[in-house]
């Protein structure tokens, strides 16, 4: 039976090249677990504008409002685009100065928490921020999955952001998340006791 596996193994790497990779991936938990805020960042280590499309085509799959997927994304990928976003960031810009890109998160206001253009409880556009907050989530899992690393910086220069970026006035702009590969190994903050954050009833 060994044997049959190892031939089934070999054929399959023959066939399939891909088929290698499938194993090597991470697991969910692995991700979770190995997912950090990330303040320093490998300068020598660049990420294509392809593998940035396919990180991005992950926050599509994220839950929103009534399927409204408000959220928008403005991509620095140039030298001169990441450095013109390092000087928007505040105090974040030496940790991020090695990133080679920086992505901004912004929402579409009166999508998420209305219906037909009535909002339909207190939070309002409350929603768009959770439905950005969740498609921000899917982004940095599946940076984690891919080998990247994140951090979402809540510091920024909102209209200097919406104007570098030409971003409408209908959309709310709400971080900028940095993406690259980690220097050195990350702190790992201590969690709060499980019992404080969850109560069962």
């Amino acid at each position: 039976m060994k044997r049959f596996l190892l031939v089934v193994s070999w054929v399959m790497l023959m066939v399939c090249p891909g088929f290698s990779q499938i194993k090597s991936l991470p697991s969910f938990d692995d991700v979770l677990n190995t997912r950090r805020s990330v303040r320093s960042y490998d300068a020598a280590k660049k990420i294509s504008e392809e593998e940035v499309r396919q990180l991005l085509v992950s926050t599509q799959e994220a839950p929103s409002w009534a399927n409204q997927q408000p959220s928008k994304y403005y991509v620095a990928i140039s030298p001169e685009k990441v450095k013109a976003v390092q000087e928007l960031i505040g105090g974040n810009k030496e940790r991020v100065k090695d990133a080679p890109v920086l992505i901004v998160s912004a929402y579409e206001r009166g999508k998420s928490g209305f219906f037909r253009g009535t909002q339909t409880n207190e939070v309002g556009d409350g929603w768009g921020a959770y439905d950005n907050g969740l498609s921000n989530c899917y982004l940095i899992l599946k940076a984690r999955a891919m080998g990247f690393d994140t951090l979402i910086m809540g510091m920024r220069d909102a209209d200097g952001l919406r104007k570098l970026f030409n971003i409408p006035d209908d959309e709310a702009v709400m971080a900028v998340i940095a993406l690259g590969y980690r220097k050195g190994k990350p702190y790992q903050p201590r969690h709060r006791d499980f019992d404080e954050i969850v109560k069962f009833y």
